[in-house]
């Protein structure tokens, strides 16, 4: 097992066991929208208010998100949306509330303790057009051209190959498609004894890269008009993290 792999069975040991919890503060999750104590500060960032969203469900909201996607991702009635990272389903219903019966949201997450949960969630509410399946966001279980909006929250910054998670994301866009993302980037750099630590890149914060560097991953994927809808600045300790939310089509 390579570095990289390494790194992401140690992501999906953690969000299992926050699927299993439903803790992210114990689980050492950075994007928790609870408000942290002082020890725990360094490793949570606040999210935005779900709670007044139409679709939003309290059973699926594990408090890991760091932003709303959806506010920016121009999902039509009748869309086909995908969700990576998915977790325990709260973007999801949020953005089946948009999309309507006649459209489709599916989340993809590749740890089945959190597919689990997911699922649960969608049978109590009696929703059929959510879909949510097991897979690697950075090979995705999707044909070509099959989807309309792509939305992700705090997701992508975990994993270590971002250039291929976003030429997925490409690839399974219908033409005139466009995906808009809510993520952590950096602007500074972090000491070794970050990047080095464990529990630090699961919690989403030693993984993140530079904010150039992650754009230009988007632009080497073939993605055009680029546009950063806003931005949040968070102090970890001195070190400067941008908090964006990006839409391209």
């Amino acid at each position: 097992m390579n570095d990289n792999q390494k790194k992401k069975e140690l992501v999906k040991q953690r969000y299992s066991e926050l699927a299993l919890t439903g803790d992210a503060l114990k689980s050492g999750c950075c994007c928790g929208t609870s408000p942290a104590s002082p020890s725990k500060k360094v490793f949570t960032i606040m999210s935005e208010d779900y709670t007044k969203l139409k679709g939003y469900e309290a059973d699926a909201d594990l408090g890991v998100g760091c932003g709303l996607p959806t506010q920016y991702a121009g999902i039509k009635e009748g869309d086909t949306v995908l969700d990576l990272g998915s977790g325990a389903g709260n973007d999801c219903f949020i953005a089946r509330a948009e999309v309507g019966e006649k459209g489709k949201v599916i989340g993809i997450d590749f740890s089945p303790q959190m597919l689990e949960k997911a699922r649960k969630n969608a049978v109590k509410r009696g929703y059929t057009n959510v879909e949510f399946i097991e897979g690697d966001i950075e090979n995705m279980p999707l044909p070509d051209n099959s989807i309309d909006v792509v939305v992700s929250n705090c997701v992508l910054n975990l994993l270590p190959e971002k250039n291929r998670i976003f030429k997925e994301i490409y690839r399974v866009l219908k033409k005139g498609g466009h995906f808009c993302i809510s993520d952590v980037v950096l602007n500074g750099v972090f000491p070794k004894e970050f990047t080095d630590n464990a529990s630090m890149y699961a919690g989403c914060i030693a993984s993140a890269i530079q904010r150039e560097d992650y754009l230009g991953e988007i632009e080497k994927a073939n993605f055009s008009n680029i546009k950063i809808e806003r931005t949040k600045t968070v102090i970890i300790k001195g070190w400067m993290l941008y908090l964006n939310k990006m839409r391209a089509k």
